[in-house]
């Protein structure tokens, strides 16, 4: 067989059914032998960088690993802002990219780019694969790297001859990669020190991420904080670790989350962090973190663990495991006291959208969430739509969230939410954008047309760039420096791609638009809708201050 051929039936082998993807020079041969494999779809986007993103909201969730496909050079340098949030935010998706031949390696090549070193500090591994004979291993140990310990992006890089050379094909049943050996059982004199912490905590705190989801562990969190009766809070990457109107869920903390959230992490004696990395967007001023709490951290990555924040109580291991032997070792207890305190605080402050007559985003999101009756997946794109989108559209599942949360990438959510909505075609696919954000990546709404996707995208539209409008108005004197925008009018541009493009500007005709966004099944629909031009995010920590310096309005 050709070494594409080879790819293809390896990729079968591994139980993909979808690529994200464009065709180019040196992907042609791998092109051909997906035309002769039915089993998997193609999905044709109009950027690379696309294909990434798809990918990552494929594997978000779904929780399978994603593809995507790219030619050399442009191709593969275009996928690298994708790698990159797929990095920062531990995703599991594989980008195979197209290269010039072996023999024309290093000498710039038409179309070449030194892919591996490119991609090497945004992706957990990558290859080059220099042999045809190389190609099964390489592409089994690309799956088992995605997948397991702290999952992230591999990128495998095929030159051209190595796709058109011929070999007898043997499928790698069995194999290891030496060195590689993930830590899954925490140390148990650890779990037992934290287990006596819990017994001895008056006011404990969870504080959970992405590894949360990743390992599967939201049905085992749930039991753990029932049981010990702690109350959860949770970063952006775990929106939906724990039903989000649970009695102990706090919602989300830092710069933009709860207020009481942040309070309780102010004030815990006990913070069990599990699956998170301590991001600076939840921290704050690291010095006055959690600074009157015992910190345990629980992360398979150990890398990880005191990068950020001093702990007092480290394991390493996978959050699910970890999580199931703290629940055998913790005794049933209640903490009334600690959650009548933060029930207090829920009723000292709670934001309220501006009183005017002008569509407000609080409310958009609250009567989408009302009329999908929170049943649906969620995706963003990067903004102040982001974070109100966050808080007034609760998720009670996983993998019902999908945003870029490291890097905060704006032009994510289109191309993610294709990504999931291919991933769950039964499932209803909500995206929320801003009016920045949908013009990154604007002309894949093709690709959902010719794909039928019947995605429900609300842009909040404002004029600006909002979330960097909102910083110049609270540090720099309102000078709204190349903040304010003007796009053409998007309902009328999702009409040019084939979409269905409805304008709204008030109550009435957003409850309408709503309606016959949820009854469409076989093509996207874009709501316009124009809100208050100058509304803020609060509450809303200053970068570098404290979780107890909030600015409230």
């Amino acid at each position: 067989m050709k070494g594409a051929q080879i790819l293809i039936e390896l990729l079968k082998k591994e139980g993909v059914t979808t690529i994200f993807g464009y065709p180019g020079g040196s992907v042609i041969d791998i092109y051909d032998a997906l035309y002769q494999a039915p089993e998997i779809k193609h999905i044709l986007v109009r950027h690379e960088q696309a294909a990434a993103h798809a990918a990552d909201g494929y594997a978000r969730t779904t929780g399978k690993v994603g593809i995507c496909m790219a030619t050399s050079g442009p191709g593969s340098t275009n996928l690298v802002t994708g790698l990159a949030n797929a990095y920062m935010d531990s995703i599991p998706i594989i980008a195979i990219t197209g290269q010039v031949g072996t023999r024309l390696i290093g000498k710039d090549a038409f179309q070449e780019a030194d892919t591996t070193g490119i991609t090497m500090p945004i992706t957990k591994h990558n290859f080059l694969i220099k042999s045809i004979h190389e190609l099964p291993l390489i592409v089994r140990e690309a799956f088992l790297i995605a997948s397991t310990g702290r999952p992230g992006p591999i990128l495998i890089d095929i030159p051209k001859d190595v796709q058109t050379a011929e070999v007898d094909f043997n499928y790698p049943e069995k194999f290891e990669i030496p060195g590689y050996k993930p830590t899954y059982r925490g140390h148990i004199n650890q779990i037992n020190m934290t287990a006596q912490a819990i017994k001895e905590a008056k006011k404990p705190l969870l504080y959970v991420g992405g590894g949360v989801i990743a390992s599967g562990a939201s049905d085992i969190l749930l039991e753990f904080a029932e049981k010990t009766d702690i109350p959860v809070t949770y970063t952006l990457m775990a929106k939906g670790a724990i039903p989000e109107d649970h009695r102990l869920s706090l919602g989300w903390l830092g710069m933009h989350g709860s207020y009481h959230a942040n309070k309780a992490i102010m004030n815990c004696d006990l913070l069990i962090a599990v699956g998170t990395r301590f991001d600076d967007r939840v921290t704050g001023n690291t010095a006055t973190f959690a600074n009157r709490a015992k910190i345990v951290h629980i992360d398979i990555d150990p890398a990880e663990i005191g990068k950020n924040v001093k702990i007092q109580i480290p394991i390493v291991g996978d959050a699910r495991n970890i999580l199931n032997e703290l629940n055998k070792r913790t005794e049933t207890k209640k903490h009334d006291e600690w959650l009548q305190t933060i029930e207090k605080w829920k009723k000292e402050y709670t934001p309220k959208p501006s009183a005017n007559n002008e569509l407000v985003a609080q409310t958009i999101i609250e009567s989408v969430y009302r009329a999908t009756q929170g049943d649906a997946i969620l995706v963003t794109d990067v903004g102040q739509h982001q974070m109100w989108a966050a808080k007034h559209f609760l998720c009670h599942q996983p993998r019902k969230w999908a945003s870029s949360g490291g890097l905060g990438t704006m032009g994510f959510g289109l191309p993610a939410a294709i990504g999931a909505q291919v991933g769950n075609p039964d499932q209803t696919v909500v995206l929320f954008s801003g009016d920045g954000s949908i013009m990154m990546k604007i002309q894949e709404l093709v690709t959902a047309v010719n794909n039928c996707l019947p995605l429900k995208i609300f842009v909040l539209n404002n004029n600006y760039l909002g979330m960097v409008r909102q910083w110049q108005e609270c540090f720099f004197d309102c000078r709204y420096s190349s903040t304010h925008i003007i796009n053409p009018d998007l309902a009328n541009l999702a009409q040019a791609f084939g979409a269905e493009g409805i304008p709204v500007q008030n109550q009435e005709e957003l409850d309408k638009a709503i309606q016959r966004a949820l009854e469409v099944k076989d093509h996207p629909v874009l709501v316009d809708c124009r809100i208050s031009k100058e509304t803020n995010v609060y509450p809303f920590v200053p970068p570098g201050k404290s979780l107890d310096e909030m600015i409230l309005e």
